[in-house]
């Protein structure tokens, strides 16, 4: 891949924002960005929990791609939110093959990042015929050592944001910290489970960057901006919380062993190499197991889409595919 600087393209809004009922209980929402006829591009976003937003449009050529963004099942603007009910891991694999039947996509590319990069491997191994290409980034796998490492591990490097996570719990409960923040988070009470589900969140994002964001370019959010967001913090932390809990209903093991089979997609794994949240070993291992994948490790970046090198490395995987 070239040395090129590639930065985001500009702001765009979607032609099409929609919901797809894929169970008598959700509908997931998703929206179409770019150009009507051009190659389709799916994006998974993180968390799990997360949701999309509109900075990931922006990965793309818009001349060039049909950007469809989804928000998971319980997460951002699906529907019933923080909903954690059906709410597995084949569950979200069978709803994106469900949204590519419903827009009429014969194949497309697929586009993960975190666990997000999770998600793509499991509907590449299940859906490989349906894939172009694969653009993964911070790979996560949910194995046990990952689980490890990001429920205790993390705190050698960042021991002050994991006293703030167990320091928020009585002592007599800090021995198991998924449960007590669990029974928080899914506490009936709001005055409870938002400001246990706003700690527990702030914990991945305390540790998502090498270098901290500008805030110039990104002011603090006003007590305005931050009532309106609750729902979504209580959600994005229920779903991470049950996520977590069941080991992201995935053997990150059999994910890595069957990646091997997909040698005929053409695909770009980038990775920083200061990521606190998804360590390299595993993006490593992952392009051991995929030898035909482009492995760009940035040297100056952690976890976060949003830092300049992963930024451009993201980019410059979507200008490759373009000839495809």
């Amino acid at each position: 891949m070239s040395q090129t600087t590639y930065n985001l393209y500009p702001e765009i809004e979607p032609f099409n924002k929609n919901w797809l009922k894929v169970s008598d209980l959700h509908e997931i929402y998703y929206e179409e960005c770019g150009s009507s006829e051009g190659a389709p591009v799916v994006f998974l976003h993180g968390g799990p929990g997360s949701g999309c937003n509109p900075t990931q449009r922006r990965f793309f050529d818009p001349k060039h791609y049909r950007i469809i963004l989804l928000d998971q099942r319980g997460c951002g603007r699906s529907r019933p939110q923080g909903e954690i009910r059906e709410n597995t891991t084949e569950d979200l694999v069978n709803d994106i093959e469900s949204l590519r039947a419903h827009l009429g996509i014969s194949k497309w590319h697929v586009f993960g990042g975190s666990w997000g990069s999770t998600l793509a491997l499991a509907y590449a191994v299940k859906h490989a015929n349906r894939i172009i290409s694969l653009v993964l980034r911070g790979i996560f796998l949910s194995r046990s050592a990952e689980l490890s490492w990001f429920m205790g591990g993390v705190q050698h490097f960042y021991p002050e944001v994991w006293q703030s996570l167990i320091g928020y719990l009585p002592e007599n409960e800090r021995h198991d910290i998924l449960n007590a923040y669990s029974k928080r988070i899914f506490s009936a009470d709001a005055q409870v489970n938002v400001p246990a589900s706003v700690h527990w969140n702030a914990y991945e994002s305390s540790m998502m960057r090498l270098q901290p964001a500008d805030t110039s370019t990104n002011p603090p959010k006003t007590p305005e901006d931050l009532q309106k967001e609750q729902p979504i913090e209580v959600a994005r932390a229920r779903i991470q919380i049950q996520y977590v809990q069941h080991q992201c209903f995935i053997d990150g093991d059999t994910v890595l062993k069957d990646a091997t089979n997909l040698n005929k997609i053409p695909t770009v794994i980038v990775q920083g190499r200061y990521d606190m949240v998804c360590p390299p070993q595993t993006a490593w291992e992952l392009s051991r197991a995929m030898p035909h994948a482009e492995f760009v490790m940035v040297a100056d970046a952690g976890h976060s889409a949003m830092e300049p090198g992963i930024t451009s490395a993201l980019i410059a995987a979507t200008e490759k595919f373009k000839g495809l």
